[in-house]
């Protein structure tokens, strides 16, 4: 039986009965007017696609309640377009919802900066090390414990067993060579 040529109530009865090629004419005939109904109220061609599959599957399930008005099946079908289009606003809606009450992810720094810092850090690092490696012992004891490790001059007497005076003494001869060794490394930077 050629379906195609049948009207829109002749194949809801056959569709009514179960007939797929029945029902597969009715979707060449109004998928094209489904589809851009769904597009209208979505504004998405890809949604659009989705939900008008979405209705032809509904009205597949639904076919013993298939209804034609006025000779056309279009009114039934823009029933069931309108309640996939409602149902998907109402997902696509508490979808945003949910989303707008995740917490925003933390801004990562670009790594490349780190990266960058900690070795110019490093080097820095190194040429202070060297310059204090060429203190005596107990300069660079001091220099540890006031400059680095922030201790005040009568903790750093303590934690060596020498008389504040000392520090002080030692803490003044080890920045006068530190400042003399760091223009030392400043002029030959410059040359």
């Amino acid at each position: 039986m050629r379906t195609r040529t049948l009207q829109d109530a002749e194949l809801a009865a056959l569709v009514t009965a179960g007939d797929a090629d029945a029902f597969g004419s009715l979707f060449d005939r109004h998928c094209r007017t489904v589809y851009n109904f769904c597009f209208r109220r979505t504004a998405s061609w890809h949604v659009a696609e989705d939900l008008t599959a979405v209705v032809f599957l509904e009205a597949w399930r639904n076919r013993a309640r298939f209804a034609v008005h006025e000779g056309s099946a279009l009114p039934w079908l823009y029933g069931i377009a309108l309640n996939v289009c409602r149902n998907q606003w109402r997902s696509s809606r508490r979808r945003r919802r949910a989303i707008a009450r995740l917490p925003l992810p933390e801004v990562t720094p670009d790594h490349a900066d780190s990266v960058a810092a900690r070795v110019d850090d490093e080097r820095r690092m190194a040429v202070v090390l060297d310059a204090v490696a060429a203190l005596p012992d107990d300069q660079r004891d001091v220099v540890a414990l006031v400059v680095w490790e922030g201790l005040d001059y009568e903790s750093a007497a303590a934690t060596l067993g020498v008389p504040v005076g000392t520090v002080r003494s030692r803490l003044s001869r080890a920045r006068a060579c530190l400042r003399s060794s760091t223009m030392a490394c400043l002029v030959g930077e410059d040359s």
